[in-house]
């Protein structure tokens, strides 16, 4: 799942992985690639049935070098629910709305969740990604890329 907005430079990172995955896997029926886009609440209803998930994404203000890439359980990023019935799921991040999920699926919700996350600092309103941001989105493309090629279709 790559999440981001393609109009916001380097936020659209998430995106660009996802893209280029899914041309180079779009063969592969038991891979699913999602383009979430700034959909982050949808994150719900396409966890279920899936074994193993990873999320990519831009973070802002990380106090790392543009560019740098982190990996880590989603354990870690997943912010607690808010139990409040006023809260507008539209305005949820992915990272609350793992949470969400977890408590709405209880059993049924993945145990194999990773995260990369990609330093950026631009979220302009322009197309295109820094240098930076980009050779970020491509070494994931390759991880994961590395990962899919070991593994039976």
């Amino acid at each position: 799942m790559g999440f981001g907005n393609p109009v916001r430079s380097d936020d659209a990172v998430g995106c660009y992985v996802v893209e280029q995955l899914q041309q180079r896997f779009s063969d592969r029926e038991d891979v699913s690639l999602f383009d979430m886009g700034t959909a982050s609440f949808e994150i719900l209803f396409k966890l279920k049935g899936h074994d193993r998930i990873i999320l990519v994404d831009g973070t802002i203000n990380s106090g790392e070098d543009i560019g740098t890439l982190f990996k880590l359980p989603a354990s870690q990023v997943e912010r607690a629910p808010v139990d409040d019935p006023m809260v507008f799921l539209h305005g949820l991040k992915w990272d609350q709305a793992l949470s969400y999920a977890r408590k709405i699926m209880g059993d049924e919700y993945p145990d194999n969740i990773e995260v990369y996350l990609v330093a950026i600092e631009n979220t302009k309103l322009e197309i295109g990604m820094s240098e930076e941001v980009k050779a970020a989105g491509d070494k994931v493309i390759g991880l994961i890329g590395e990962e899919l090629s070991t593994e039976t279709a």
